[in-house]
């Protein structure tokens, strides 16, 4: 049986999802990025679920490589080296999802089910639980 995180720290976790989301929304803001190109890319990491219909395992890991802070974090690097064309604005828009998704409690994947997250069960599995 796989368990995430739950309580107090659980509940800091998703506000701190929140608080990323709407960093990313200022900074977006304050670079005058394109709020139609953000709406239209908000939602493109969730693409990597496609990973699911592979199995639970190639499906988590598909799902984790995207939805950690480390990979737009890497991104940004690169592209503070000059080893990437800088679209920071992607960035932004990476993080701010990554943070949406913590604050409604999508945490990383477990590789037994996609409702198994480190912050703990979603949907009704949650309530089986």
């Amino acid at each position: 049986m796989t368990t995430g995180v739950s309580g107090i720290p659980r509940n800091l976790l998703r506000l701190e999802g929140l608080c990323v989301l709407g960093a990313g929304l200022v900074a977006y803001h304050m670079m005058a990025g394109q709020w139609t190109l953000f709406l239209i890319l908000f939602f493109v990491p969730d693409l990597s679920m496609l990973g699911y219909l592979a199995g639970p395992r190639i499906g988590a890991a598909a799902y984790n490589a995207v939805h950690t802070y480390a990979a737009p974090a890497l991104v940004a690097g690169a592209m503070s080296f000059g080893l990437l064309t800088p679209h920071w604005g992607l960035c932004l828009i990476w993080v701010s999802h990554i943070g949406f998704d913590r604050a409604l409690g999508y945490g990383l994947k477990f590789s037994s089910a996609f409702h198994d997250t480190h912050l703990g069960k979603l949907g009704p599995a949650k309530l089986s639980a």
